[in-house]
C-alpha cells in the first residue's frame, strides 16, 4: 500500500452564517490509497470542521500524516483503527478510502441504485443565517426550486424576525405543503429556551435541532419532556466515542431524534451503532453533510441510501463552494442524484507523499 495525501481549502460561494460566526472557507484533507500490485486506488475525506469537530487539534496534521506513515509501512486497516478512536474525522476518511479501494470503481463505495444513477435521494433545502431579507430570499428560492422541506439555521437574528420569517412560510404553505425545520446551534440559553420553543410550535414545526448548547444533559432532557416541537441531537453527540456512553445519553435525554454526521462521529460504523442505539428506543434520525467536499458527500449519501430511510436528508450542501470537487453528484428538484454521464476531476488536488 501506498497512502498520500492533500490539503484543500474549499472557498464558500456567500459567506456562510451560523451561531457560531460566519464561514469564509473549509479546510478538508484527502486520502488516497493505492494498491501498488493491483494499481487500484481508494479516495476518502477527513471531514474536519474547525471550531466543531471533536478533533480539532494543533496536532491534527501531524496525526493525519503518522497514521499514512503507518500504512506505508506495512500497518493494516485492523491494526490502525484502534488508533484513531478520539480523531473520528480521520478515521472517517480512511474508512471511505479503504471502502473506496475496494470497490470496482473507486467512487462507487456502496453498490446500489443511488450510486448507479438509477435512483435519488430526497433533501431538505438549506436556508443559512443572514438578515432578514436574505434568509426570506434563500426561502423563496427553496421552494421555487420544489423542495418541500425547509431548514432554517437560527439564533442570530432578533428572535422575533426569525419567527416573522417562519410566519411568513406559514401563511402561504400548509404543513402538508412545506415542512419546516429549525437548527438553533445551540444559540438558546436555558432560562428562556421553552418559551421559545413554545413560540415557535405555532408554526407547526417539524423538529428543532439543538436548541441549547451540549454538555447541559439534565437541561436538554427536562427540554425535551416539556417542548411542544420534537427535538434532534447534533453536537451532543459529538465526542461520545463509548458504546456505554451513548446508551447513557440517549437514556437520558430522550431526545426525538438523532441527525448523523460520519466526519464527527467516527464513520460508518460508528454512525451504524447511533442508528442500532436509536432504533432501540424508538427514536428518529436522518443523516447531514458536515460540510464535506463533493468527495465526502459522495460518501455519506451512498451510505444514506443504503439506510433505506424514508425521510428528507441534510445533503445538500454541494453547490456551496467555488471550487467543489468536480463530480457526478447533482441537485433535481429536491433530490440529490448522480448523473452517470458526468465525471469526477480530482486534478486541483495536489498530493503529499509521506516517508
Amino acid at each position: 500500500m501506498k497512502a498520500r495525501y492533500a490539503k484543500y481549502f474549499l472557498k464558500f460561494i456567500r459567506p456562510a452564517g451560523t451561531s457560531r460566526g460566519i464561514l469564509y472557507e473549509k479546510e478538508s484533507y484527502f486520502i488516497r490509497i493505492e494498491d501498488e500490485v493491483s494499481n487500484q486506488y481508494g479516495i476518502g475525506e477527513c471531514g474536519l470542521l474547525r471550531g466543531l469537530s471533536f478533533d480539532d487539534r494543533l496536532n491534527y496534521e501531524a496525526i493525519l500524516i503518522q497514521t499514512l506513515k503507518d500504512f506505508n509501512s506495512g500497518k493494516t486497516w485492523d491494526d490502525i483503527k484502534p488508533t484513531l478512536q478520539e480523531w473520528p474525522s480521520i478515521f472517517f476518511g480512511i474508512e471511505t478510502a479503504m471502502k473506496s479501494l475496494h470497490a470496482s470503481d473507486p467512487f462507487a463505495l456502496f453498490d446500489n441504485s443511488f450510486s448507479q444513477g438509477r435512483a435519488g435521494i430526497e433533501i431538505n433545502g438549506l436556508v443559512w443565517m443572514g438578515d432578514f431579507e436574505f434568509m426570506s430570499r434563500q426561502i423563496e428560492e427553496k421552494i421555487h426550486k420544489g423542495y418541500n422541506c425547509i431548514k432554517l439555521k437560527i439564533g442570530a437574528l432578533d428572535f422575533e424576525k426569525e419567527l416573522a420569517l417562519i410566519q411568513k412560510i406559514r401563511k402561504s404553505y400548509a404543513v402538508s405543503d412545506i415542512e419546516i425545520r429549525v437548527d438553533a446551534n445551540g444559540a438558546f440559553l436555558i432560562r428562556d429556551a421553552l418559551d421559545k420553543l413554545k413560540e415557535l410550535s405555532k408554526y407547526q414545526i417539524h423538529s428543532i435541532e439543538q436548541p441549547i448548547a451540549p454538555k447541559q444533559h439534565r437541561a436538554m432532557a427536562q427540554l425535551c419532556l416539556a417542548s411542544p416541537i420534537p427535538i434532534a441531537l447534533d453536537e451532543d453527540l459529538i465526542g461520545v466515542i463509548e458504546r456505554a456512553n451513548k446508551e447513557s445519553l440517549l437514556e437520558t435525554i430522550k431526545p426525538a431524534y438523532l441527525i448523523l454526521k460520519p466526519s464527527f462521529l467516527g464513520g460508518f460504523e460508528a454512525t451504524s451503532e447511533w442508528i442500532n442505539l436509536a432504533k432501540e428506543r424508538s427514536i428518529g434520525y436522518w443523516l447531514t453533510s458536515a460540510l464535506e467536499s463533493n468527495i465526502g458527500l459522495n460518501a455519506i449519501s451512498q451510505y444514506a441510501y443504503s439506510l433505506a430511510s424514508s425521510i428528507p436528508q441534510g445533503l445538500g450542501t454541494g453547490s456551496l463552494y467555488s471550487n467543489n470537487i468536480p463530480s457526478p453528484l447533482h441537485i433535481v428538484k429536491n433530490h440529490i442524484c448522480i448523473n452517470s454521464d458526468a465525471k469526477w476531476d480530482l486534478s486541483q488536488l495536489k498530493w503529499i507523499d509521506v516517508c
